[in-house]
């Protein structure tokens, strides 16, 4: 039975050089498509190692032939160098619909642009470079494909070119998306935030117009970078697993925009994130020039990170009690940080839910203290409040003893299992942020 998939895939392949010869490219594209289908599912049962092996040559040539069709279809213009006799020219104009200008834009391409805006981040997210703790390098990289560019157009001269894409990986809540949101603060480039959410789309063929869409708009408004997060939900291996035509459609349009936007445009950046870089397909993990590992934070950044959630919160901290919660946290992320410290400033408030005791300051206000504070009032907060007092409570201020009590209970949420494997993916494919 399975012979009768080779057999159909070759029967499309004919079919595809056939109008790629002709220069019907929006014809080859899918019956290229089809081949590669029938193609896949024939290796599926093919045992003989030899056949499987050239069907998986044909396959790639195919595979990259489509590519670079698709390509010609969404770019116009003169295409690239053939596979076998196919020869690509210019894309001929087509003829305007009726009730369409021919300068107009379709109105289905249109209503995909007005899903995408919701994408384009406009209100900038206020996260300074200066509050990201650490990551000097990464943070370097970024504002030489970002920042320089834009201020400083003549540095980039002759062959020198700013970076086009970064991936950002590393383990749960080390900060890859808070650095994505500085670098929408410190930019002066039209943002766009997307996620699966907003290229899957239940419809077939809609998903891959999305990508494109999205891409467009991005050379349109350049300069302009396309932040993707959690990027492995939508570009894992492509395999003989449970992957869908619609998941496949979608990776390849991504490859296709991706190595576009790498050679024909120098003013669109791509940034991801992801925890799992292992699970990308290694054709995406290819097009990023810069992977860069975003690892915990090390001793200066953690003690850092508890000031800057901290904030102008009242505390009697001092510069020793921070060095000591930095070496109290080693192996948190930066998110059990912030979780910590949030847990934190309750405990003052806390306090003065259970206090039993209160002392008035000359202002008038009313704070929880000791029995044996000069000036105690035996009296609780409820009581205070009966006597129209709860706008006079102050919760005290927060002290190192607060974050002792909050650090025995609680735990990192990395384990030395998942760190092992970002290190290794570092040592083959990355570099350290």
């Amino acid at each position: 039975m399975y012979s009768n998939f080779k057999e159909q895939a070759i029967e499309y392949v004919k079919q595809a050089v056939q109008e790629d010869n002709a220069g019907n490219y929006s014809r080859a594209f899918p019956l290229y498509m089809n081949a590669l289908e029938y193609f896949k599912t024939h290796l599926k049962y093919e045992k003989n190692p030899k056949i499987k092996e050239a069907i998986t040559q044909k396959f790639t040539e195919y595979l990259r032939r489509a590519e670079e069709i698709r390509a010609v279809l969404d770019e116009g213009g003169t295409g690239p160098a053939s596979n076998g006799d196919a020869a690509v020219a210019t894309r001929p104009k087509t003829k305007p619909k009726d009730g369409e200008g021919g300068d107009g834009e379709d109105p289905e391409q249109a209503k995909l642009r007005a899903g995408l805006n919701s994408a384009i981040v406009r209100e900038k997210p206020n996260v300074k470079w200066s509050d990201v703790a650490g990551l000097e390098s990464a943070k370097q990289a970024l504002q030489e494909a970002v920042i320089l560019p834009v201020k400083y157009p003549q540095f980039f001269t002759g062959k020198r070119r700013p970076w086009r894409a970064f991936l950002l990986y590393g383990p749960p809540g080390t900060g890859k998306s808070y650095l994505a949101k500085a670098v929408a603060t410190e930019a002066d480039s039209t943002f766009f935030s997307v996620s699966s959410s907003d290229l899957v789309s239940k419809w077939m063929g809609e998903s891959e117009k999305l990508v494109s869409n999205l891409f467009q708009m991005a050379r349109d408004s350049a300069p302009s970078i396309i932040f993707i997060d959690e990027i492995d939900s939508l570009c894992g291996q492509r395999g003989e697993g449970n992957e869908s035509e619609a998941s496949r459609r979608i990776k390849t349009e991504l490859l296709v925009q991706m190595q576009g936007v790498g050679n024909n445009d120098q003013k669109v950046l791509v940034l991801a994130a992801t925890n799992t870089p292992y699970a990308l397909d290694q054709a995406i993990r290819r097009r990023f020039d810069k992977r860069i590992y975003i690892p915990l934070p090390d001793l200066k950044a953690r003690q850092h990170m508890f000031k800057v959630h901290l904030g102008d919160t009242p505390n009697n901290l001092t510069e020793s009690d921070f060095e000591m919660l930095a070496r109290r946290t080693e192996g948190f992320s930066g998110s059990d940080i912030s979780v910590c410290v949030r847990d934190v400033l309750f405990e003052p408030v806390r306090k003065t839910q259970d206090a039993m005791f209160f002392v008035k300051t000359s202002d008038g206000m009313w704070i929880p203290c000791g029995p044996k504070q000069a000036e105690a009032v035996q009296i609780t907060m409820q009581e205070l409040e009966a006597k129209g007092l709860a706008s006079k409570i102050l919760p005290p201020p927060i002290t190192r003893m607060d974050f002792e009590k909050v650090l025995a209970r609680q735990k990192p949420t990395v384990s030395k299992s998942d760190l092992e494997v970002h290190e290794r993916f570092t040592k083959e494919f990355g570099e350290e942020g």
